[in-house]
């Protein structure tokens, strides 16, 4: 410490009558002498933990398998792995001679519920008549009911089907998407219920990351993340609870809507997440603190040229920064020439 200083932190000491827990007041090159710079005081916002590995999934949700209903053989495949798909496009052709059975059966049900809503309306102006008992009428209720129920079942089980043409049974697309998957070959002979295509819509798409157990306990739904390459963004939909005992990681499921057409399923990517910030705490430079009897306090600017010290709570510590509470966003500290505040703190009304 130069003679100078020396001289004006000793003129300091002696000239103030200033008590404990008033503030120090600095002349500009009182200020000057000793080196003192200040810093004021931002809210976090959090910081983004990147270099995450992650795989990119299809939600199940958005997941669809063309299977058919009916055994039979595949004389047409119509799309292939990677084209994008219309809901009701045409997809894939079976010659089902089962299909073309269930339509058959499918005219006969038509015909007779129409016989049986006929019979019942009959029934029913002859019973408004009094020309026919009351049991006569609930027997015809009863089978227009039946004929009603087989109607229904048949149109499903050819609905489900895709609908019969004149070449064969139709199978068409569920959705709205991607095919991601070929299952079945041209002349190939399928089983009932064997699958021909799995598609998927992908967007949006799911995000299957592994992350520290230590951070994963910072993290909650609607969090934050994005990606660089390529460019997208989306949240934490949920925090896994089991812990990959070789990694000591915690796999974590977010959902990407911003950029997602720039993903494909089962591509791996790096994601950042924006670990929150400590509430109400700051981070500042290690020498911005002083430790006197039993406390840690931090020098606060209390007006021009004047300086109080503040009590602060120290809640993580490295390298040359710590994280204080205790104090509030918009406060200015010094965080150089701490010292020099230090000897003049420590020598009013203190000794």
């Amino acid at each position: 410490m130069s003679k100078g200083l020396v001289l004006g932190l000793i003129g300091l000491v002696l000239a103030g009558s200033v008590a404990a827990g008033e503030a120090i007041r600095l002349q500009p090159a009182q200020m000057q002498a000793l080196g003192v710079a200040t810093e004021t005081l931002a809210a976090e916002s959090g910081a983004w933990r990147g270099g995450l590995p992650a795989k990119v999934v299809v939600p199940n949700a958005q997941l669809r398998v063309v299977a058919t209903p009916f055994p039979g053989l595949v004389t047409q495949l119509a799309v292939a792995p990677g084209m994008a798909v219309q809901k009701g496009q045409v997809l894939a052709r079976v010659l089902a001679p089962q299909a073309w059975e269930l339509q058959r059966d499918l005219r006969q049900a038509e015909a007779q519920a129409l016989l049986g809503e006929q019979n019942l309306k009959r029934d029913e102006q002859l019973f408004a008549e009094g020309l026919i008992a009351e049991a006569r009428l609930q027997a015809s209720r009863s089978q227009a009911a039946q004929q009603r129920a087989g109607l229904r079942e048949r149109q499903l089980a050819l609905k489900a089907g895709g609908g019969v043409g004149d070449d064969g049974l139709v199978l068409r697309a569920p959705l709205d998407g991607v095919v991601l998957e070929q299952m079945a070959q041209v002349g190939q002979r399928l089983e009932a219920a064997a699958p021909l295509y799995r598609l998927g819509q992908l967007n949006p798409l799911w995000l299957e990351i592994q992350v520290p157990a230590s951070q994963a306990a910072q993290l909650a739904p609607g969090t934050a993340l994005r990606l660089r390459e390529p460019a997208a963004s989306g949240r934490v939909l949920q925090v896994g609870r089991l812990v990959d005992a070789a990694s000591q990681s915690v796999p974590v499921r977010a959902e990407v809507r911003q950029g997602a057409a720039a993903l494909s399923p089962g591509q791996a990517v790096e994601v950042e997440l924006a670990l929150p910030a400590v509430a109400a705490s700051w981070r500042l430079p290690a020498a911005a603190l002083v430790r006197h009897e039993g406390q840690t306090v931090v020098f606060v600017a209390a007006g021009e040229g004047q300086f109080r010290a503040q009590p602060v709570q120290v809640l993580e510590q490295g390298g040359d920064s710590v994280r204080v509470g205790g104090l509030s966003a918009g406060a200015t500290v010094a965080v150089r020439g701490v010292s020099g505040l230090k000897a003049i703190w420590t020598g009013v009304g203190r000794e």
